[in-house]
């Protein structure tokens, strides 16, 4: 086989390998490239792995066009005067001066230097290191990055596709198409399905009594804006907002906050003075173990969500990643060879990370509810233990009554049946 058949070949894979892989397989253009103008191991683990399963101030759609978004920075000057700088893009904010660029290290330990002079931005822009770098102020110090991010715009992309549909399916409901009348089409079916399966084995099996109403609206936004999310991270040239830690734990924080504004007393009893049949030895044991679990639970909360996005999108990178690495270690037919079974492994990754889109929406929901639940549980011990004795005559009046019944009926047998002969 001709060098020029395997490399047409390779670049088909890895076009394949774009398409499947949210333009990840085009990253290795932005990758740093070493002296000889190839790519290096570390490059592709930072820029093509790491780099595009992180988030970032870029829209990357290579191999067609990289867009790079507003940065807001909040700094101080060396002079300790509070300011706001506002810049289109990366690219404009190293261009001004007022910010130096730093490099991913490609040596292990060692100090890198900040690059302000325009040659090296130069390389630094054609290469498109510098949307994997960070930026520093030369003179004083960033305060806040407060810079827009593809996770911060795939997260307003997710709310508005929520939104939207739920605004039409409101319309429907107005004139009374799922109300008066059954459900028209199958998006309104698929989310009266959704909605009916969070209400009847979510929310009310784990919130007490009609408690739930409250909670539901909730409990609804928080699943239809983690699946939606989720799914987003399955389109080509698109992100999961969910694969950030910042998105995961703003979520699991309302669910916390929640908790405590509509906490029970006897939820705040439980976990401020312990369970009330403990002796106070005990108490003084369980009572901090009860507040560091409230914490707990809530954290995990949100790092099960944004490990399982996250990991799910480090596998897909590291197979796409793979195809370039096996490039550079040996060459262009073994590449070819290798985006064979990668191309395979990341179908079925992704057909997988479709099927944890709904499981992980649902998880955090049900836990959420469940979180919920415990906080506005009340325990009415006395009110129940006056409703059993109030109960218990009328049972054993039941009972009686019952037997009294059962005698009737067998007189009456005992008469309609036939006498022996």
């Amino acid at each position: 086989m001709s060098s020029l058949a395997v490399g047409c070949r390779l670049r088909v894979a890895v076009l394949v390998l774009a398409l499947l892989g949210a333009g990840a397989a085009g990253g290795g253009s932005t990758a740093h490239a070493a002296d000889d103008g190839e790519l290096t191991l570390d490059s592709i683990v930072n820029n093509v792995i790491v780099g595009h399963a992180e988030d970032g101030n870029y829209l990357n759609f290579d191999p067609f066009a990289t867009v790079e978004l507003p940065r807001i920075m909040v700094a101080r000057t060396a002079d300790g005067a509070l300011t706001v700088d506002l810049y289109g893009s990366t690219k404009g904010l190293l261009k001004d001066g007022t910010y130096g660029l730093v490099p991913h290290s490609e040596g292990e330990g060692g100090h890198e230097e900040i690059i302000t002079e325009s040659s090296a931005l130069q390389e630094a822009f054609a290469s498109k290191g510098h949307l994997h770098g960070d930026v520093v102020r030369t003179s004083g110090h960033v305060v806040a990055d407060l810079s827009i991010t593809r996770h911060l715009i795939f997260g307003l992309l997710a709310m508005g596709i929520v939104l939207a549909i739920f605004l039409v399916l409101a319309q429907r409901y107005k004139r009374g198409v799922g109300r008066t009348e059954a459900p028209h089409g199958v998006l309104q079916n698929m989310m009266e399905v959704m909605v009916v399966f969070i209400r009847d084995e979510v929310a009310k099996p784990n919130i007490q009594g009609e408690k739930w109403r409250t909670f539901l609206p909730y409990l609804l936004s928080a699943f239809f804006f983690i699946l939606m999310a989720n799914i987003l991270g399955l389109v080509p040239y698109a992100g999961a907002a969910t694969s950030n830690i910042a998105v995961t734990g703003v979520l699991a924080v309302m669910t916390f906050v929640i908790g405590l504004l509509y906490g029970s007393k006897d939820h705040y009893k439980h976990m401020f003075l312990g369970p009330p049949d403990a002796p106070w030895p005990i108490r003084v044991i369980l009572v901090p173990i009860e507040l560091i679990g409230t914490v707990m639970r809530h954290l995990a909360l949100a790092i099960r969500l944004f490990a399982n996005m996250m990991g799910g999108s480090l596998i897909i990178f590291s197979l796409i990643g793979l195809v370039f690495i096996m490039n550079v270690l040996f060459g262009e037919a073994m590449a070819f060879g290798t985006s064979i079974i990668s191309i395979g492994f990341t179908v079925f990754i992704l057909l997988l990370k479709l099927l944890v889109a709904f499981i992980q929406a649902y998880v955090f929901t049900i836990l959420s509810a469940l979180f919920i639940g415990i906080s506005v549980e009340e325990h009415e011990h006395e009110e129940h233990a006056d409703d059993a004795h109030a109960e218990a005559p009328t049972s054993q009046t039941s009972g009686a009554l019952s037997d009294r019944l059962d005698a009737v009926d067998d007189a009456v047998d005992d008469v309609t049946e036939p006498a022996p002969a």
